[in-house]
């Protein structure tokens, strides 16, 4: 298992545009993703379990990921993180 921690640096926080870009990266991966906010954890591979992740600007999460393509899979969604979705 490969697990990181990100912080969400966009102003907006994560709401439907990141959350669809999340899912869109996050499909074609066959190990298994998961982002945790608090004692929340949820399926990245699902837009309404991120919406209803509540991430908002300055939240801290942490990606987990377990399979064959674990560290690519958590190495993309990190880049996705640092680089605000390309919303600023």
């Amino acid at each position: 298992m490969t697990e990181q921690k990100v912080k969400v640096v966009n102003r907006a926080g994560i709401h439907a545009r990141p959350s669809a870009i999340l899912v869109q990266n996050t499909k074609n991966f066959k190990s298994s993703i998961f982002f945790q906010k608090g004692s929340t954890k949820i399926n990245a591979k699902s837009i309404m379990g991120i919406i209803t992740l509540g991430a908002g600007y300055g939240s801290e999460i942490t990606i987990y990921a377990d399979g064959e393509d674990e560290e690519q899979a958590v190495e993309i969604l990190v880049k996705l993180f640092e680089s605000k979705f390309e919303e600023e």
